[in-house]
C-alpha cells in the first residue's frame, strides 16, 4: 500500500477536514485512472518530514527549503498549489514579519537586538526568508539578540503575543488560516514587514514513481481545482489553482540562503 501524507496545513480543524476531502477526491480520480494500492486515508501517524523519503511515498507536501537542500533528486515534483490569500502571487508566497501589537517597533531596523521566534531552522517561511530579509542589516554576522525555536508557526505567533519573542516570520497562508479560523489568537500581533517571495510548498511523490503516474496526479489536481463538488474544500483551503514548476523554479529558495550566509550572517545555522 502506498503512503499519502498531507500535514503542512492541517490546523485548525477545518483545514484538516478539507484536506481529507481533497485526498478522497484525488484517490477516487487516481483509482478510476487505474492506479492501485491507494491508501484509503491520509497517514497521520508518522512525522510529516519522515514521509518525504519513505520508499512507499505516493503523495505528500513539503517545504521549499528542505526540498532544495536535501530532497531534490530523491523525490519528484508533482505540482505547486496556488493560494488566493494576501501575500500570495500565483505559486509564489511570502512571509509576514509580525510583532506584538502593542510594541513600538516601526521598521525592520528597530528589531536589531530583539528576540526572534522561528518554527524550525529548516523552514523556508519561518527561518530562511526571515534570515534573507535581515541579513543585510546584520553587524558582525548578527542582527537579533536571541532566537527562540517554537516548533510551529502557531507557536511563534503565541511566543510573540505573550512576550517570549519580539518578532516572527509567518507564511502568508498560515497567517490567513489563523486569522480566519482562530482570530482571537491573532489579536496580539500585527504585521511589521514582508519577506521576499519564493515558490510555495510543493506536492511531491517518490523518486521512483513513473512519469505516467506523475502525470495522473497532476491531472487529478487539475480536476480538483475545477470540480464543483470541491468548491467548499477549495474555499476552506484558499486553493485557487496548481502550477507545474521545475527544480530551477525553486533555486531562488537556496539562493536566498546562500546570499545570507555569504554576508557572514550567523544568528542561527541550519
Amino acid at each position: 500500500m502506498h503512503l499519502a501524507s498531507l500535514a503542512m496545513y492541517v490546523t485548525p480543524q477545518p483545514l484538516a477536514d478539507a484536506t481529507t476531502e481533497l485526498w478522497s477526491f484525488l484517490r477516487h480520480y487516481l483509482a478510476q485512472a487505474g492506479l492501485s494500492d491507494l491508501p484509503e486515508s491520509l497517514d497521520t501517524t508518522i512525522p510529516y518530514d519522515e514521509a518525504w523519503l519513505r520508499e512507499d511515498l505516493l503523495f505528500s507536501q513539503t517545504c521549499g527549503y528542505p526540498y532544495v537542500k536535501r530532497l531534490r533528486g530523491k523525490v519528484r515534483l508533482v505540482a505547486t498549489p496556488v493560494y488566493g490569500h494576501p501575500g500570495c502571487n500565483g505559486p509564489l508566497m511570502r512571509s509576514f514579519i509580525v510583532v506584538r501589537r502593542a510594541s513600538t517597533f516601526a521598521s525592520l531596523q528597530d528589531l536589531r537586538g530583539a528576540t526572534a521566534a522561528i518554527n524550525s531552522p529548516d523552514s523556508n517561511s519561518g527561518a530562511n526568508l526571515l534570515r534573507a530579509t535581515v541579513a543585510l542589516l546584520a553587524r558582525n554576522g548578527r542582527f537579533f539578540g536571541g532566537i527562540v525555536r517554537t516548533g510551529s508557526h502557531g507557536g511563534s505567533i503565541d511566543a510573540v503575543s505573550n512576550g517570549q519573542a519580539d518578532c516572527a516570520a509567518i507564511d502568508c497562508i498560515t497567517f490567513a488560516n489563523l486569522l480566519r479560523f482562530t482570530p482571537a489568537r491573532m489579536e496580539g500581533v500585527r504585521i511589521l514587514a514582508e519577506t521576499p517571495a519564493t515558490p510555495g510548498l510543493p506536492f511531491i511523490t517518490g523518486g521512483e514513481v513513473s512519469d505516467a503516474e506523475v502525470a495522473l496526479m497532476r491531472e487529478a489536481l487539475v480536476a480538483a481545482i475545477s470540480a464543483p463538488s470541491l468548491s467548499h474544500v477549495r474555499d476552506i483551503l484558499g486553493l485557487v489553482d496548481v502550477a507545474m514548476l521545475t527544480d530551477a523554479d525553486y533555486e531562488p529558495v537556496l539562493s536566498l540562503a546562500r546570499g545570507a550566509l555569504e554576508t557572514g550572517y550567523s544568528d542561527w545555522m541550519d
